[in-house]
């Protein structure tokens, strides 16, 4: 019997998980060869039908790897950002945004659920019901290009970061449906005295009426599928990077000032730049925690602040102990007032 030839490989898609960052970058996003069927979220995805399935919803939007978090209008099915599908390319995403929106299981199985109440209401057409209007507001509202969050607010649930429920009515029904969805939240209990839990309740209800219906919009269409993209890893990153950093908060010099002191002072001490590099990753996660801001701004502002802190030739004038939390009340303040004053730039 002839020896059976070996199938030529042809396609760059088994070549690029070993490249540098830098040749990585030329591939195009649909030459990558990736799929959800093989990707470390289709385990998410099956606990997500397992959510469903625990509260009897016979409903199951559909997923497709695209360029990012997205259910399009007038389809019940969800898009999922591509770097997710490989360890390669969520490398790739930190290297560049410092974080993998999605890459951690709760952070992914909370955008899951997010998404899913999207597809859930498209499939019912819910945002046409009087009650649904009565609970969450008008549907056809704009979407705000900025939105000013009160980030002490109880008429909203909590789940993804930067207060998304308060964007517009429908991210406000889908935070709520992720809250509700969600075996772990005990929601009842969690936001017993917040005017939040009307809502929660109405979805409770809702749920409990349609769960056994079938969907009145029943496509399987993808938007943007990762096959058809042709853009490269890297007019992909330069345009998210721009998108990212377009409302980093601005700082002052009067600001460094009181943090650090001029070369010609005494005591002259360790470069402020040299120390914001050492403490950087540390800050970051503290500010993170306490602002829900993107990790990738935070750092903008960090990185100008070194830029500025060189040009200004300051210098470490006190202890750690005593530097860091004024540090890190520094940057939680600019953070802030970018918060109050600008907004967050509508990102999902």
């Amino acid at each position: 019997m002839a020896a059976k030839k070996k199938k030529k490989v042809t396609r760059r898609s088994k070549l690029w998980t070993r490249l540098n960052n830098e040749n990585l970058l030329d591939y195009r996003i649909c030459d990558l060869g990736i799929n959800l069927r093989n990707s470390p979220v289709k385990k998410r995805i099956d606990q997500l039908y397992r959510e469903l399935v625990r509260r009897k919803i016979k409903f199951k939007p559909h997923f497709w790897l695209s360029d990012e978090w997205y259910c399009p209008d007038g389809i019940p099915g969800v898009a999922i950002p591509f770097f997710l599908a490989h360890p390669r390319l969520k490398r790739l995403e930190f290297d560049f945004m410092l974080e993998v929106e999605g890459g951690e299981h709760k952070w992914c199985m909370k955008l899951l659920r997010h998404e899913t109440a999207h597809a859930l209401l498209n499939a019912y057409k819910l945002d046409q019901r009087k009650d649904w209007r009565k609970i969450f507001g008008r549907p056809n509202a704009s979407y705000p290009e900025i939105y000013l969050p009160s980030p002490y607010s109880k008429r909203y649930v909590l789940n993804l970061p930067n207060w998304y429920a308060q964007a517009h009515p429908h991210e406000d029904w889908a935070e709520t449906f992720a809250v509700w969805l969600n075996p772990k939240s005990a929601w009842r209990k969690r936001y017993r005295s917040w005017p939040a839990l009307k809502k929660l309740e109405y979805v409770d209800e809702l749920m409990t009426e349609i769960k056994c219906l079938k969907p009145k919009l029943r496509n399987k269409r993808q938007l943007t599928p990762v096959e058809k993209i042709r853009t490269t890893l890297r007019e992909y990153y330069d345009d998210k990077v721009a998108r990212y950093g377009m409302d980093s908060p601005e700082f002052f010099d009067r600001d460094l000032r009181k943090l650090f002191s001029a070369a010609n002072e005494k005591p002259r001490g360790e470069k402020a730049s040299k120390y914001i590099r050492r403490v950087q990753q540390e800050i970051l996660e503290i500010v993170e925690r306490w602002t829900d801001e993107y990790r990738y701004r935070i750092n903008e502002v960090l990185k100008d602040m070194i830029k500025r802190c060189d040009k200004l030739d300051l210098r470490v004038n006190k202890i750690d102990k005593a530097l860091m939390p004024e540090m890190t009340a520094c940057l939680t303040m600019l953070v802030m007032n970018k918060l109050h004053s600008g907004g967050f730039h509508f990102a999902l």
